[in-house]
């Protein structure tokens, strides 16, 4: 087996383990930093954003393994590639998530209807300086992620991305309801843990649906459809576009396209026009993993 990689797989390698490293490191760090705050401030809502953290250890991890088993080559096995595996661990992705999010929601809702925060009393101020440093390092985490996810075309990375946006967000949420329960309010430390669970569950209810697309051959969208179909119709010898389809395949696609050319050119100038509008889109839009591409008589 070849073992040779490419520039572009060697840079994407890198990437893929510099992204792992900084998520999986970072959420290590605010874990602890945001459960030693939640515990020490006693702030119920700090100790659920502390477990959002941890679980972005888990989703980082996941995305790192699904993104590296997805670059790999096509092999007898598995002659369309592994770009799907992705879509699995985007999916594995959400289930933490729901998972996290309805964990988080329950022990707001107890804590609401048992009184606890009664007995507990109000948080204390590094409850809410735990809350601002979440906000700042998740939301450069996720433009970080965001970013190289972008690069790469990876729907597990983007998906992990999302994760840290709903962690600033949920740490919003936190800092809220410790602020007002500072003010004298206890019960909004408690609120706010529910409405943590809510931000997760969103996330999660978004990154599920956007996996099940890219495993159930979901159309791309419109706007990619159409500069496919301007990039074949500009192409020289291409009369028109008779039909065009495209399907996700994980976070990549296909497209299959009929192609009028003149009827009265040899095929052998047919095959050279088509061929060479086939080498302009995938040149062109390098998340396209595939063009088929037919040939009618114009």
């Amino acid at each position: 087996m070849n073992t040779n990689r490419t520039p572009e797989e060697t840079r994407e390698k890198t990437i893929i383990n510099q992204m792992s490293t900084v998520g999986i490191a970072g959420n290590i760090v605010l874990f602890l930093f945001k459960l030693v705050a939640g515990v020490i401030g006693n702030s119920g809502a700090m100790v659920s954003d502390a477990v959002h953290s941890l679980s972005d250890v888990f989703t980082t991890a996941i995305a790192f393994i699904g993104t590296r088993i997805s670059r790999k080559q096509a092999d007898d096995g598995h002659p369309y590639g592994h770009d799907r595996i992705e879509s699995v661990a985007a999916l594995l992705l959400g289930a933490i998530l729901v998972a996290t999010g309805l964990g988080i929601g329950w022990a707001g809702v107890q804590a609401v209807i048992n009184g606890a925060y009664v007995q507990s009393g109000g948080p204390e101020p590094i409850a809410a300086v735990a809350a601002l440093v979440s906000i700042g390092v998740k939301e450069a985490m996720f433009w970080y992620t965001r970013h190289y996810a972008r690069l790469l075309g990876s729907s597990a990375f983007m998906a992990d991305a999302w994760h840290h946006r709903t962690d600033a967000l949920s740490s919003v949420g936190a800092l809220a309801g410790i602020l007002a329960a500072i003010a004298g309010y206890p019960v909004f430390d408690a609120v706010a843990s529910i409405a943590i669970s809510g931000f997760v569950l969103y996330a999660a209810a978004e990154i599920i649906r956007d996996a099940f697309g890219g495993m159930l051959d979901e159309a791309c969208d419109e706007q990619f459809v159409d500069e496919v179909r301007t990039c074949l119709e500009s192409q020289p010898g291409v009369v028109r576009v008779d039909m065009l389809a495209t399907r996700r395949f994980g976070s990549k696609a296909y497209v299959d396209a009929e192609i009028a050319i003149d009827g009265s050119k040899t095929l052998d100038d047919a095959h050279t026009i088509a061929h060479a509008a086939h080498d302009e889109v995938e040149r062109r839009f390098p998340n396209i993993k595939h063009v088929m591409i037919h040939m009618n008589p114009a």
